[in-house]
């Protein structure tokens, strides 16, 4: 049996079996609702809007939630058997604490019975997934935004990044700039989501920004309830907002000189490397015109070496940028597993959960 690798974001959670050259076979969404113990929802249930997030910010947090979450994917979605648990890869969050660490495998261990575990930054395997050791990943996902440097498949901590923004805080100005011309029309957090999905976009740069105005193209979109919303420069600001913060009423640089101030961190001897090997991942990097707007203010920065950004090999599945942690995540545990560099039973029974930071680095 294949070692199953979950790559648990805070939007939507990633798993499969460890076959690299092809997409997580489950993609779903990481929030969930509470449901009565015995299953029932009435109509006038007080379960039907309590949902429960346990992901947050990048990082498990309410680790029922989680439990119950990884139960169906293991056993309903990967199909394994109780009694007859396999190996696990898990993705990690950059600067995840040390007792989430040893929570999961804890967890993995005394209730799911694994045979064997290991666990991985998610920037050393976006890296992996575009065929890197050395590079800069900016994984910018629903809930935050981490830009790391690593070098020789190591994540150098002391000058990477993580800011507390990220998807989630887009959809929530997306929501406001739509409350603002539209205040009579109440629109839910899941449409706004689809909105910003559908028509979010990058201008060209900061003047053609400040350009579009009531003239820019029209989007419309139907809402459930039937009604049709037009959307304009909405779209753009939205995009704007991770190359000027401001519009988020936060007091920090854009993300492209967020990257080139944490490289200037790094030893000058690693400069060129990082740069020349820097990777967009995270499901807003996907984000029509990010990529073409992210080389553009690339091409302007004020550092002696510019970022240049590493492309996908074409034999790896599209939009790879969505799970580049998953695919890097099975391609290193066809490594760690057959090596018998992973964490075994055993050596958990012997050392405890601490045994994750000897032996997952």
């Amino acid at each position: 049996m294949e070692a199953a690798v979950v790559d648990p974001g805070s939007k939507l959670l990633k798993a499969g079996p460890a076959i690299p050259d092809q997409a997580p076979s489950m993609i779903i969404p990481t929030h969930m609702k509470r449901m009565p113990e015995d299953g029932s929802v009435t109509e006038n249930s007080q379960f039907e809007d309590v949902t429960v997030d346990p992901v947050v910010r990048g990082f498990i947090k309410d680790w029922d939630a989680m439990e119950d979450l990884l139960h169906h994917v293991l056993y309903t979605g990967l199909g394994w058997e109780i009694g007859n648990e396999g190996q696990i890869l898990f993705t990690d969050p950059l600067s995840t604490p040390k007792a989430i660490r040893e929570q999961l495998v804890q967890l993995m261990f005394e209730t799911f019975n694994i045979s064997g575990f290991y666990a991985s930054e998610q920037a050393v395997l976006s890296l992996y997934a575009v065929g890197r050791i050395s590079g800069c990943t900016v994984d910018i996902g629903h809930g935050k935004i981490d830009i790391a440097p690593v070098i020789e498949g190591a994540v150098h901590h002391i000058a990477s990044r993580r800011l507390e923004i990220g998807g989630i805080d887009l959809t929530r100005l997306l929501a406001q700039e739509l409350g603002k011309s539209r205040p009579m029309v109440n629109i839910s957090t899941a449409d706004v989501e689809k909105i910003k999905e559908l028509f979010t976009c990058c201008a060209e740069d900061e003047l053609a920004y400040s350009k579009i105005g009531d003239s820019c193209q029209l989007e419309t979109h139907t809402l459930p309830d039937g009604q049709v919303i037009t959307i304009g420069k909405e779209r753009y600001t939205v995009g704007e907002a991770l190359f000027r913060p401001q519009i988020l009423g936060l007091d920090m640089q854009g993300i492209v000189e967020q990257l080139v101030q944490t490289i200037s961190t790094v030893s000058s001897d690693n400069h060129r490397q990082l740069l020349e090997n820097t990777v967009l991942c995270g499901g807003t990097s996907s984000m029509t015109g990010f990529e073409e707007r992210f080389q553009k203010e690339a091409s302007l920065c004020s550092s002696a070496v510019r970022p240049a950004l590493v492309k996908a090999p074409e034999y790896m599945p599209e939009n790879l940028s969505l799970y580049s942690a998953w695919i890097g995540g099975a391609i290193l545990a066809k490594v760690v597993f057959p090596q018998n560099q992973h964490i075994t039973k055993a050596d958990y029974d012997e050392n405890g959960p601490s045994i994750v930071h000897r032996k997952c680095f």
